[in-house]
């Protein structure tokens, strides 16, 4: 069953989410992941994972992202940390048909997608700060699954995403929320939006764009 906090989530846009994170003074907002493949926003509990130059932890070799895969299902969006620098793909076709036939919400990745044209054909949700053809063989490996990550360009803002944290993406920005700020979080965007209906209803009668965007749309966030 679904997460009641997802679910609530999901009905929001990255807009007015980043806006309650203003009105709440909490960070989260990260730009330029551009959505790359699949339709509309996603949500969902973050499943991390990191990606870098260097030898994998102790155990039986495994690919990256499969364990990151079996660990998620329709709650969850898989949140890749590949900020190396190397142009090596973190995530690629295969590992995002693993994901759509699992049920995954998304995937979220700061760095450097592969086989963008399949994620296209799968119609499955995937963000990422760039696109390559250079597999990760011999370049990078996966250095930990559910653990923290770091999200976001330095001058834009970054942020440490956690197991378990909420995200959400669209279009506009990639949003991460900590899991002990959800409520709060969701309750301000909710009342963000039910305020932002009612200008656009009064907008939509008639009453001129002035008058509703008045003082009142400069304060909203302090009210």
């Amino acid at each position: 069953m679904t997460d009641p906090e997802v679910q609530r989530l999901r009905r929001l846009d990255a807009c007015a989410v980043s806006d309650a994170l203003d009105k709440l003074q909490l960070p989260g907002v990260v730009t330029g992941l551009a959505q790359r493949s699949g339709g509309g926003r996603i949500a969902g509990r973050a499943v991390t994972m990191k990606v870098g130059p260097g030898q994998p932890p102790p155990g039986p070799a495994k690919h990256l992202g499969c364990t990151a895969i079996e660990q998620s299902d329709s709650d969850n969006v898989i949140v890749v940390e590949q900020r190396s620098g190397l142009e090596a793909g973190c995530w690629g076709g295969l590992l995002t048909l693993g994901a759509k036939v699992r049920g995954v919400a998304g995937v979220v990745a700061d760095g450097p997608l592969r086989d963008v044209d399949e994620a296209m054909a799968y119609e499955f949700p995937v963000f990422s700060r760039s696109l390559t053809s250079r597999t990760a063989r011999g370049r990078v490996v996966e250095l930990g699954v559910q653990v923290p990550v770091t999200i976001g360009a330095a001058q834009g803002g970054e942020v440490t995403v956690m197991p378990g944290d909420y995200v959400l993406a669209d279009r506009s920005a990639v949003i991460f929320i900590a899991a002990a700020d959800i409520q709060r979080v969701l309750e301000a965007a909710e009342m963000i939006v039910a305020k932002e209906a009612a200008m656009a209803k009064a907008i939509l009668a008639g009453t001129p764009i002035g008058e509703v965007m008045g003082g009142n749309y400069e304060h909203m966030l302090s009210t």
